[in-house]
């Protein structure tokens, strides 16, 4: 009886460690939660910065902008550059084309 009580003890044991040994998977990316009134910069010293944007210089704002291209990637390269790609960055299935391989 006790044979029988240890094995199913083991066994349980074994079921329970199984879950924790399956290596864990990226999350799926989120997309970017960009918002009406609020600035994104990206500084000289390579950091990033949130504003809160106001509507009396508006005009002088949008004076050299450029609408941004669907399917755009942005990313930092190497050396802290930030950097834009224009054309597809996701493959057929919907993962990323230059991810890992």
């Amino acid at each position: 009886m006790i044979r029988v009580l240890t094995l199913s003890l083991l066994a349980a044991v074994a079921t329970m460690a199984l879950p924790a040994t399956v290596p864990a998977q990226s999350p799926k990316p989120m997309p970017w939660v960009i918002a009406p009134n609020i600035g994104y910069g990206y500084d000289a010293h390579f950091k990033t910065w949130q504003y809160q944007m106001g509507t009396n210089n508006a005009g002088e704002l949008f004076k050299g902008a450029k609408k941004v291209p669907k399917n755009t990637l942005f990313f930092l390269g190497a050396n802290g550059q930030l950097y834009m790609r224009t054309g597809p960055f996701l493959d057929g299935d919907g993962s990323f084309k230059f991810g890992p391989s």
